[in-house]
């Protein structure tokens, strides 16, 4: 048996975990520049960049919830059940277990806020604190932010460990089926990280796929069951393009929003580790965020017996036998774009020290006033 905890990190002091949190909002609010990005690196298509926003918006509000809760590590240890953990080693990225006790605590998070005071009842309370005790009140801060927690649970649109598949028609009636794109997300229990799944599909089905009660709702069971990232693309594809005879899948595409380095923060070798500490004298400087888009596109379609009177289309896909996944598997996929998003000063340095095995690797540099540039 591994112990997979000696790979976490428990930010056990306030002033530590707000530094995490602070670097966190710092980098995903980046990635919408970044996505952009990629449309004209044709890595992604347009269509595509404001659902890839949508989950990175969805993403922001997840870790800005979060901070509310572990607002005041170390300093209420005996209020807290527990503090927050990161995975060091893999992705840099807060464990699995806290998605899924996040997703617990939405579902009560009506009571909770029933049962707390308001936030401004909360802060003539500190100032009255204050001047008659002459503390600091951590017990009315913690009440608030936790208030602020369950707040952000009920209000905001959160990325959860399992983001359940939605469909839109594309317009597109050229072909004579009805084409759409179906879309959903994860947050991989394996690796730790965000993952993003984009599916081209035409239906040659008698209803429209959204609106079909039988078919939609096996549609999104079978999508999620599949969603690992230890799977290979094509082993997704086919699996559906086998379960559901009239919906045909032409395109699949998965994102990978990870691992996060950070000398500070996560265990790295090889050169970015020599990157990160020469960058890390400065905290605004210290990060480098893997961004790694897989595309399987299926080239054409052959009939298939399926009985005695009945044949039915399947699709055939586009390989590249070379390529590997980022965890070493092999990716089953067409196309398998490789990315790095970093600071300014952390590109210099990069590019200064030029270590083998990132030449292919495109980079994605943040100026110190917030522009993104691409670079081969």
């Amino acid at each position: 048996m591994v112990d997979l905890t000696k790979d976490h990190l428990p930010l056990e002091d306030a002033y530590e975990t707000r530094r995490y949190f602070a670097k966190f909002d710092q980098i995903i609010g980046h990635l919408t520049k970044v996505a952009e990005n990629t449309t004209s690196n044709k890595i992604v298509l347009d269509t595509e960049v404001p659902i890839l926003q949508d989950y990175l918006s969805s993403l922001s509000a997840t870790f800005t919830a979060l901070s509310y809760k572990h607002l005041l590590a170390g300093r209420v240890s005996n209020l807290m059940a527990n503090v927050l953990n990161i995975d060091r080693q893999e992705s840099g990225f807060p464990i699995f277990p806290e998605l899924l006790q996040m997703a617990n605590d939405a579902i009560q998070a009506n009571r909770h806020l029933q049962s707390l005071p308001s936030l401004k009842q909360l802060k003539q309370e500190m100032v009255q604190h204050i001047l008659n005790e002459h503390e600091i009140p951590l017990q009315l801060q913690f009440a608030a932010s936790q208030r602020l927690y369950y707040q952000c649970l009920v209000d905001q649109n959160l990325f959860w460990a399992q983001n359940d598949p939605q469909c839109s028609w594309d317009g597109d009636l050229s072909s004579g089926r009805r084409k759409y794109h179906i879309h959903w997300a994860v947050y991989d229990s394996q690796l730790n990280i965000p993952v993003i799944y984009l599916m081209d599909v035409e239906d040659s089905g008698y209803r429209a796929l959204p609106r079909d009660g039988e078919r939609w709702p096996q549609v999104q069971t079978h999508l999620m069951a599949q969603s690992s990232a230890l799977l290979e693309l094509v082993t997704i594809a086919r699996g559906f393009d086998q379960d559901f005879d009239d919906l045909h899948p032409k395109k699949l595409r998965r994102i990978f929003v990870g691992p996060m380095y950070s000398h500070s923060f996560t265990q790295q070798s090889g050169p970015l580790r020599d990157v990160l500490s020469e960058a890390s004298r400065k905290p605004e400087w210290d990060w480098a965020l893997a961004w790694s888009v897989e595309t399987l596109i299926a080239s054409r379609t052959e009939m298939q017996r399926t009985g005695f009177f009945k044949q039915v289309e399947r699709q055939i896909y586009q390989l590249d036998p070379l390529m590997k996944l980022p965890h070493g598997g092999l990716s089953g996929a067409t196309a398998h774009q490789r990315s790095l998003i970093l600071p300014q000063r952390a590109y210099q340095i990069l590019e200064e020290m030029n270590p083998p095995g990132f030449t292919n690797i495109r980079k994605y540099v943040v100026s110190p006033h917030g522009r993104v540039l691409s670079y081969r």
